[in-house]
């Protein structure tokens, strides 16, 4: 297909249809100032070498090997070199939707074990092949649950990613839906059956909540799920695939759906993206998933094949008809979480949850012992995150950690949880496996110092 540029009349044309005079009032229009990227300040007339080193002065101001305690959503794990070698081959990154199953088995084949090792992890029936991410995967489970049930109240715990919050909130806006914030106890930092059973009715669509929930802590997951069943509302699990190694499935507990965001599992943090989202359901939703199914079939000599068996979406059927508007995945990061999974197998993954929940509590147990530095939640049981409440400047702290190389806690006050500054003074400290003890112990000098 030739590139047909557009020209300045064209450009002139179009503008005036919509009724603004150029390129620049059309972007004030649409994208808030917050968002919108300051100019670079570039010198004019650069040839290709000069910009070439402009750019790279701009990209050694990054730091990317730094010691990281940051978490709240994207995490530091090793990522073998084997994932790497494997979704660098060509086909994998150059393959886009394979809308033509005779030319793409070799994506279709690993789509299908990706969804396989998806629905293993979580204990459901079937998964889809990736959402964009952890968010957009809890929104589209809140929206399959609500036109499922045909209720409109969906009630979502307070200790949900307040990110996924906002992001349910922006899709259920012009849905009719109303949700709910559930609040958790001061002591657990997680939800109790009383507040849960004081709010929930037969009304209800769906109840989401998250374990290890957004403060690190883990749920009764088993409870909460059997309090939605008996009110006749689907359960919404968001889970961290790395816990899967130890904590039960969301199938084993009863969830309905299980979402999440899959980075830990073989996607490095990438400043925070691309990623990508898994979902998974029982049988009795897998019709009414967003996004695709990759299935497996046989050919008239028996030979084994490969085919996208559901595509409920609006280029496929009939705009009311669709689930979602979800027009493609994030094929390439959830291959790499395949090949990941495979890599580690039952016994590795398990392995890497141990290394994650015993790296944290040595964590916690050495920052504790520091004056100044005590548990928010005294009573909480959490796997590789935790925070701790302080009387320090938080500001100071995160900068005498930068001195030394340490990308330091997550301030808690940056974030709107509709608390009331509930938060504030609170840092949440995220552990990983690769985090050695040395890193931890030099981490709680610094903070001794301080």
């Amino acid at each position: 297909m030739n590139y047909i540029p557009v020209s300045g009349s064209d450009k002139k044309e179009m503008l005036e249809s919509i009724g603004v005079k150029d390129t620049e009032e059309l972007l004030s229009l649409q994208i808030p100032e917050v968002l919108r990227a300051k100019k670079l300040n570039l010198p004019e007339a650069l040839s290709e070498q000069e910009l070439m080193s402009l750019f790279k002065s701009y990209a050694q101001k990054n730091k990317s090997d730094m010691i990281c305690f940051a978490g709240a959503g994207i995490y530091d794990h090793f990522v073998p070199a084997v994932v790497d070698e494997i979704v660098g081959r060509s086909e994998f990154w150059t393959a886009y939707t394979p809308y033509q199953a005779e030319a793409s088995q070799g994506t279709l084949q690993a789509v299908f074990e990706y969804q396989s090792i998806i629905c293993e992890l979580t204990g459901l029936d079937c998964s889809n092949a990736s959402m964009y991410d952890g968010a957009t995967a809890a929104a589209e489970a809140v929206i399959l649950a609500v036109r499922t049930s045909k209720k409109n109240k969906v009630i979502i715990s307070k200790a949900l990613n307040p990110e996924y919050v906002s992001v349910i909130e922006t899709y259920t806006k012009n849905l009719n839906t109303e949700i709910i914030k559930l609040d958790i106890d001061d002591k657990t930092g997680a939800v109790s059956k009383d507040t849960l059973n004081n709010i929930i009715d037969e009304n209800v669509a769906a109840l989401v909540v998250q374990s290890p929930n957004f403060f690190g802590n883990i749920e009764d997951m088993q409870t909460l799920a059997e309090i939605a069943k008996s009110k006749k509302a689907l359960f919404i699990s968001v889970v961290n695939l790395v816990s899967l190694g130890l904590l039960k499935t969301p199938g084993e507990y009863g969830a309905d759906i299980a979402v999440g965001e899959g980075q830990p599992f073989g996607n490095r943090m990438y400043m925070g993206g691309s990623t990508f989202g898994f979902m998974a359901v029982k049988k009795a939703l897998e019709w009414k998933m967003p996004g695709r199914i990759v299935g497996q079939t046989v050919d008239k000599d028996g030979k084994r094949g490969f085919v996208l068996t559901l595509q409920s979406r609006e280029q496929h059927i009939r705009r009311e008809k669709a689930t979602s508007n979800i027009c493609t995945n994030a094929a390439l990061n959830s291959f790499a979480a395949c090949v990941y999974a495979a890599y580690l197998g039952k016994s590795g993954i398990r392995e890497l949850a141990e290394a994650n929940i015993s790296k944290a509590r040595y964590a916690f147990d050495v920052i504790t012992k520091i004056k100044g530095f005590e548990p928010l939640f005294k009573d909480g049981v959490f796997f590789n995150e935790f925070v701790l409440k302080t009387d320090k400047d938080i500001k100071k702290i995160n900068e005498e950690l930068l001195k030394e190389n340490i990308l330091g806690p997550v301030d808690l006050s940056g974030f709107s949880f509709n608390c009331g500054g509930k938060y504030n003074n609170c840092l949440m400290f995220a552990v990983t496996e690769k985090r050695t003890k040395s890193d931890i112990d030099k981490l709680a000098e610094i903070l001794t110092k301080i």
